[in-house]
């Protein structure tokens, strides 16, 4: 009977400390879903500061389960006179993740990928500008330049480490940035500077024609095509759970908005 006695606190010792770490991470995880949404209100925010923002509804991709864990949240936009814009949000329970993609089709502005992770107490940011155009003029060496200034503004985040990609000769300017929750407030105030620059500098940019459309068109679905026949971090995840074609399909339709074969 003793011996039943200590096996019963043991477990119910066990059982409490599960339930109080179940009650922890539930805290933890809702200050993320709430620093999560904060950080892509903001950029939608600055987004419709000077431009129409028009939703589009992505189908039957605006709900997604990957692995029967991941539930996916998918909105997109069109940015007028900009071009695309998906933005994707998962909540795990122990991680939270939100990604901001621009995928230009009117201007010759580079391609902006924004990646952010929430794994209990700590981030991770990956913010990437691609060079999907035909040709760097004056104008957009300038904006990488601008580009660049602002990422120097927040030299004092931690840094993090990437491995190269096949996709690497794309990437212009990058910032892999990470800490803890305290850098929440400037991991936000980096993708809204970088965004007012973005869109500041595209405003003098001029309308591309419909060849210089097509074109630009064609080289950004070579690297988006290339991410599902080279592979990517995010798109291996995708592959694997719905295909080589139905992740094609979601690329096109919703995810960069190309459709363009």
């Amino acid at each position: 009977m003793k011996k039943k006695k200590i096996i019963l606190a043991i477990l119910g010792a066990v059982l409490a400390l599960i339930l109080a770490l179940v009650v922890v991470v539930s805290v933890i995880a809702a200050g993320n879903v709430r620093a999560m949404d904060y950080c892509v209100d903001s950029a939608l925010a600055e987004l419709r500061k000077e431009h129409t923002v028009t939703p589009v509804d992505p189908g039957e991709y605006k709900e997604m389960t990957i692995y029967g864990i991941m539930k996916f949240h998918v909105e997109q936009y069109d940015i007028e006179n900009v071009g695309n814009l998906s933005v994707m949000r998962v909540n795990m329970g122990v991680m939270q993740m939100a990604t901001v993609v621009i995928t230009p089709q009117d201007k010759n502005l580079p391609l902006l990928s924004a990646d952010y992770m929430y794994i209990l107490g700590n981030r991770k940011s990956y913010l990437e500008f691609y060079d999907v155009v035909a040709e760097k003029d004056d104008q957009y060496l300038k904006l990488l330049e601008d580009l660049a200034a602002v990422q120097k503004n927040y030299d004092h985040l931690q840094n993090i480490e990437t491995t190269p990609a096949w996709y690497q000769h794309l990437l212009t300017v990058t910032s892999y940035k990470g800490g803890d929750s305290k850098a929440d407030k400037d991991l936000v105030a980096m993708l809204v500077d970088s965004l007012h620059v973005y869109l500041e500098n595209g405003k003098t940019f001029p309308l591309l024609s419909e060849e210089e459309a097509a074109e630009k068109q064609r080289i950004t679905v070579e690297y988006t095509d290339g991410l599902i026949e080279k592979g990517g971090i995010s798109t291996d995840v995708f592959k694997k759970e719905l295909g080589n074609e139905e992740t094609k399909k979601f690329f096109d339709q919703v995810f960069f908005g190309t459709a363009a074969n």
